[in-house]
């Protein structure tokens, strides 16, 4: 958190943003609202994303020497939960879930008006109250409504809607092993292959912890044992 002129305490938004242009006009407009550190450059900018400082990041997807898309892998296979919105000219499904999945939780496609651009940023830093119903998951407790799991180790990590979803699944249902059929029914979409669901076992596991979905051998997955 920083502080404003009045004393006021601001989160502190990290901008990696190397249009010469865009990027100062959005750092003086977030400055009404957040304490912003401008970084124009991919690599300084995930840098800085993995030292945890921040309380909200924005990140253009195409950055000189890396692109944004790595930067939020990075800093999720570091495990650190700061939320990220993604900013880019890409527009489409694909790109939008691409972005997602790689751990962002917000996407904004260029060009976008600022009101709308502050709007999902006082989402996104809106402060977690951990007092409403919770799955356990083991010693974790998982809050589905509010896309994040609460390591006793690490603390919040952040979910993606999918991977969200997929433990929703398994948390509620924490005795049944379900096939890679039934999950990708309840789950995913009607064009996924039965291979999404491996794939996204595997993003929870890399983003929590190897033992949170059991495999259960010629059967499927159910819920695992922290």
């Amino acid at each position: 958190m920083g502080n404003s002129a009045n004393g006021e305490t601001r989160p502190f938004l990290l901008l990696v943003e190397d249009d010469p242009k865009l990027g100062p006009l959005m750092a003086k407009v977030l400055q009404s609202s957040f304490e912003v550190e401008l970084i124009a450059d991919g690599q300084q900018g995930c840098e800085r994303a993995l030292s945890g400082d921040h309380d909200v990041m924005v990140i253009d997807r195409r950055l000189p020497s890396m692109d944004g898309l790595s930067i939020v892998q990075n800093v999720r296979h570091e495990r650190v939960a700061t939320p990220i919105m993604l900013l880019t000219a890409l527009g489409t499904t694909a790109d939008k879930v691409d972005g997602l999945d790689a751990g962002a939780n917000d996407y904004l496609v260029k060009p976008f008006e600022f009101d709308e651009l502050l709007a999902r940023l006082r989402a996104l830093t809106r402060r977690f109250d951990p007092q409403g119903a919770g799955l356990p998951v083991g010693e974790w407790t998982f809050y589905p409504d509010d896309g994040c799991i609460y390591s006793p180790h690490i603390g919040r990590i952040l979910l993606t809607p999918r991977e969200c979803a997929l433990l929703r699944l398994l948390a509620e249902n924490p005795e049944r092993t379900f096939t890679r059929e039934q999950i990708l029914r309840t789950v995913f979409s009607a064009d996924d292959q039965p291979g999404t669901v491996d794939t996204y076992v595997h993003y929870l596991r890399r983003k929590t912890d190897r033992d949170i979905v059991l495999t259960v051998r010629r059967k499927g997955y159910r819920l695992g044992q922290l």
